[in-house]
């Protein structure tokens, strides 16, 4: 009979949330990282989301989940990130009517700074971090920043959920399942500017270019994968929960696992051992941006050798323009 696994600590910010509320419970079912893993887990929360974050603490605890070894609620960074193993980063400033992007940046980076010092600091050495909160690339940017002693490689943001958006998408206008769609990638921004890219993939191994047609693809699918957070904000009156949980736990499972073959998209850091491969797509180092990425011994590993179409070259290069932005502004405001 083997051993019993050693229970993994992950911590969850903004775990009040409507996210962390779609998302505590599938991590404590052992959905996150496999049903022979034990959980524990940190919620983080602000003063003012503290109730609402212990309230789920006691609804965890009623579910009396096989895998789940202890939860913890706290508004001190340095208590939850003490020993964490993995960390998913959801609470963020979100943009308010009239704000500027400088705000918006600055407003983050007083929350993901901190973060990433307090991970520095108490994580274990085998901490992977996943950046939710919006703007979730340069947020993981700011937050890998103040972690110096973490190699950049474990901080990453999350475009999963425009991933499988994409996916969804051509399963729908192509009549199959979404397990028959193979070679999705996202490039970019988790923003309007990102680029769902399907010059790469395949249904059953047939090329998506054989099934749908172009006008289609440039006029339908690029536009409502890149705003379909909008649109579920106009239609629910709230934006993306229980996806983006989804989506999270995609990235982690994946993350911890391996992909084998395949490929997904994550936004990681282009510095490290994904400089040249970032590179060679026209992606320059310091940034954190979306790439097709395959899980490898626990690390993500850049696909190499994709060839780059002209009309895909300008969509990635807007996306990591606006990327430099963001990281620019950042750094002027000596944040960076």
């Amino acid at each position: 009979m083997a051993a019993p696994r050693e229970p993994v600590t992950v911590t969850i910010t903004g775990a009040g949330g409507q996210i962390g509320y779609a998302l505590l419970f599938r991590i404590a079912s052992g959905e996150i990282l496999g049903h022979d893993t034990p959980v524990r887990l940190r919620l983080l929360e602000i003063p003012q989301g503290l109730h609402a974050a212990e309230g789920t603490a006691l609804e965890l605890l009623d579910s009396a989940f096989p895998l789940l070894r202890s939860v913890e609620v706290t508004d001190v960074p340095s208590s939850a990130f003490d020993g964490t193993n993995v960390a998913l980063l959801l609470g963020a400033r979100p943009r308010s009517a009239g704000m500027e992007r400088a705000d918006l940046l600055e407003a983050n980076a007083a929350i993901f700074a901190p973060q990433g010092e307090a991970i520095n600091e108490h994580a274990a050495s085998d901490v992977r971090v996943l950046v939710v909160g919006n703007p979730a690339n340069t947020n993981a940017l700011i937050a890998a920043s103040h972690a110096p002693d973490v190699p950049t490689e474990r901080f990453t943001a999350m475009t999963r959920l425009d991933h499988n958006r994409a996916i969804a998408q051509l399963a729908l206008k192509i009549e199959v399942p979404v397990t028959a769609i193979d070679g999705v990638i996202v490039w970019g921004n988790h923003s309007a500017t990102q680029y769902p890219d399907v010059s790469h993939a395949t249904v059953d191994g047939r090329p998506v270019s054989e099934l749908v047609d172009a006008e289609w693809l440039d006029e339908v699918f690029v536009p409502r994968v890149a705003r379909r957070g909008a649109q579920i904000i106009e239609v629910r009156g709230a934006s993306s929960a229980a996806s983006a949980a989804s989506a999270a736990i995609d990235h982690v499972y994946d993350w911890v696992n391996g992909t084998s073959e395949h490929w997904t998209s994550a936004g990681v850091t282009t510095g490290g051992t994904n400089a040249d491969a970032a590179t060679a797509y026209g992606v320059p180092e310091g940034l954190v941006c979306s790439l097709p990425v395959k899980s490898v011994g626990g690390e993500w590993v850049v696909a190499t050798g994709l060839e780059i179409s002209a009309d895909a070259r300008a969509h990635i290069d807007a996306s990591v323009a606006e990327l430099a932005e963001e990281r620019d502004a950042v750094r002027a405001l000596g944040l960076l």
